[in-house]
């Protein structure tokens, strides 16, 4: 129903205005409200800009099922500042899979997640190593008990990681105190992630890595950029909780993968539910299921629920991976990352050559 609405909506803006055909980056049309995303104006004609945006809301509005119009145009870049922000070519995979663990917003639990996910590569016999990318709110020195750690320091080889838990990892939590903010400007921040994901020593004399997990930070700006770009990404894994309004956001970092061409891999579910330490049970706080309903809706697969325990919330105090304990919760991380594993090698798997007999 909604593709054929937006598709009924771009052809009515086409055959009413055709120079939009050259210049409509995007139209989504969702719970009635049409966004559309236009590229830059020809030189010239930039003074037309106002009434092209009231004829776009004329015709969508006239549609029936289109009640709101959001008209966005891009703006036009200088020659010098393209140069600027363009990114360095990509580098060598330092792993053999490179996945994202991405949220679209904070507060769902994505690096408690991330740093588990981790955790459950390491207990299948995985070299692994994990990137916190969350410079403005680095998680990992907490997750992994290494809030005491001496700093990071840079050897021939390249940075050299830290490591807890059989887990290799990097974060702007070991180049500043746990109670000191990090503020940064763009380019620095930009440019520390790409520190982190092209000069660090993951080999170490170890052997390379099997698996290297990126904490993204939430949002969708030009940190994520940087890491879109900066390494060739495997896939990314959608961290949400059941409720709306995280899908919502989750929706938007989906959005960033699909546009830097990453595949994504799947949606987990984190705080799916409450289990009762007590008797077992789950109560669904949040409303269970949203995450599952969203990924059949975008046609990726479900990874899996973690329940909400007060046992995940004493370890990540501490500094200790659930995921490498036992019990439910470490059931539920291992079943997840040995999905999120699988769904990785399939998205990257070669297509297969049809050979024709003469």
């Amino acid at each position: 129903m909604t593709d054929s609405l937006q598709d009924t909506a771009r052809q009515a803006l086409e055959t009413a205005i055709p120079v939009l055909a050259e210049r409509l980056d995007s139209l989504v049309i969702r719970d009635a409200v049409a966004t559309v995303i236009l590229r830059p104006a020809a030189s010239g004609t930039e003074a037309d800009e106002a009434a092209t945006r009231s004829r776009i809301e004329a015709i969508l509005t006239a549609i029936d099922g289109v009640e709101r119009v959001r008209v966005i145009v891009e703006q036009p870049r200088s020659p010098a500042k393209a140069r600027a922000s363009q990114m360095p070519a990509p580098v060598k995979a330092p792993a053999s899979l490179i996945i994202a663990v991405g949220s679209g917003k904070g507060g769902v639990g994505k690096s408690t997640v991330a740093a588990n996910l981790a955790g459950a590569c390491v207990e299948m016999g995985l070299r692994t190593g994990l990137v916190d990318a969350d410079v403005f709110g680095p998680s990992a020195p907490r997750l992994f008990g290494l809030t005491n750690a001496p700093g990071l320091r840079k050897t021939k080889g390249g940075i050299e990681p830290l490591q807890a838990h059989g887990v290799k990892l990097v974060s702007t939590g070991f180049l500043v105190g746990d109670r000191e903010p990090v503020v940064w400007r763009g380019p620095m921040v930009t440019g520390a992630i790409r520190q982190f994901l092209t000069e660090v020593d993951w080999d170490g004399g170890d052997g390379p890595l099997d698996v290297l997990v990126i904490d993204m930070p939430p949002g969708t700006g030009d940190a994520q950029l940087a890491i879109a770009q900066g390494v060739p990404i495997s896939g990314a894994v959608i961290v949400s909780t059941p409720q709306t309004v995280a899908l919502d956001d989750a929706r938007k970092a989906m959005a960033l993968f699909e546009r830097t061409e990453i595949p994504v891999l799947g949606m987990i579910e984190n705080m799916s539910f409450f289990l009762c330490p007590h008797c077992g049970e789950g109560s669904e706080i949040f409303g269970r299921g949203g995450a599952r309903a969203e990924a059949e809706l975008m046609g990726i697969p479900f990874l899996g629920e973690i329940p909400l325990h007060p046992a995940l919330r004493v370890a990540s105090d501490e500094g200790r991976l659930v995921s490498q304990e036992d019990g439910p919760l470490a059931r539920a991380f291992a079943s997840a990352a040995s999905a999120m594993l699988e769904t990785a090698r399939t998205a990257n798997r070669p297509a297969p050559e049809i050979v024709f007999e003469d």
